[in-house]
C-alpha cells in the first residue's frame, strides 16, 4: 500500500527554496513605501507653490514727488502688519506727532497719513503712511530725517503664518547697503513705548 503525501505547494517554492509569496509581499510593500514617498513629495511641492503664491514682501522709502512715505507692498500675497517701529536718532517714536517733535519741526504742520499698524497690506498696493500739503515743509522733514537718522521696522506675516521682519535703517534718502528682511518664527511683543501706533 502507498502512503499518502500532502500535495506540494509548487507555485510557492521553487526548486532553489525561494518562497515566492514573501518575495511577492516584500515587492508589494516596497512599491506602496515608493507611492506614500511620492505622496509625501507631491504634497511638499504644493505646500511650496501655496507659500510662494501668497509671499508678502514690503518694503518703505520716501516719494519726493508725492511729498510722502510710502510702503510699498511688492510680493503677490497680502502682508498682515503686526507691528511697526519708527525711531529717530535711535529713539521709538509712538505717532508721527513725536516724529516731528523728534525732528526738530515746529508746529503748526499740515499733513495726512495712513495707518500701517495695524492693517493688512494687499498685493500692489502703496499706503502712504504721511504726506505733506506743503513742498518746503516736505523738504524740511526730509532733512531732517537723513541727518537724524529715521528708522524704521515692520513685522509682517503671510496668510499662512509665515512672519518677516523688514527693518530700514534708512527711511529717508539714499538706502546705504542692502535692506535687511529676515524670516522670524513671530513677531516680536513690543513694550508700548517702542510701539508706533499711527
Amino acid at each position: 500500500m502507498s502512503e499518502l503525501l500532502p500535495p506540494s505547494d509548487e507555485s510557492a517554492s521553487a526548486p532553489g527554496g525561494r518562497n515566492w509569496n514573501a518575495l511577492s509581499a516584500i515587492i508589494a510593500s516596497l512599491i506602496g513605501l515608493l507611492a506614500l514617498c511620492v505622496s509625501g513629495y507631491t504634497a511638499y511641492i504644493q505646500r511650496e507653490q501655496v507659500r510662494a503664491e501668497v509671499w508678502p514682501n514690503l518694503i518703505a522709502g520716501n516719494d519726493d514727488n508725492d511729498l510722502s512715505l510710502i510702503v510699498y507692498s511688492k510680493g503677490v500675497g497680502p502682508a498682515i502688519v503686526r507691528s511697526a517701529q519708527i525711531w529717530v536718532e535711535g529713539k521709538p517714536q509712538s505717532d508721527w506727532h513725536h516724529v516731528l517733535d523728534a525732528l526738530g519741526m515746529k508746529r503748526p504742520i499740515t499733513f495726512s497719513e495712513s495707518t500701517i499698524n495695524p492693517d493688512v497690506v494687499s498685493p500692489g498696493e502703496n499706503v502712504r503712511i504721511i504726506k505733506f500739503e506743503d513742498k518746503d515743509i516736505y523738504r524740511q522733514f526730509r532733512a531732517a530725517a537723513v541727518a537724524k537718522h529715521m528708522a524704521i521696522a515692520i513685522c509682517y506675516c503671510s496668510t499662512l503664518g509665515e512672519c518677516w521682519q523688514y527693518r530700514d535703517a534708512h527711511l529717508v534718502g539714499f538706502k546705504e547697503g542692502p535692506l535687511q528682511m529676515a524670516p522670524v518664527n513671530q513677531c516680536p511683543r513690543l513694550h508700548p513705548a517702542e510701539v508706533f501706533n499711527d
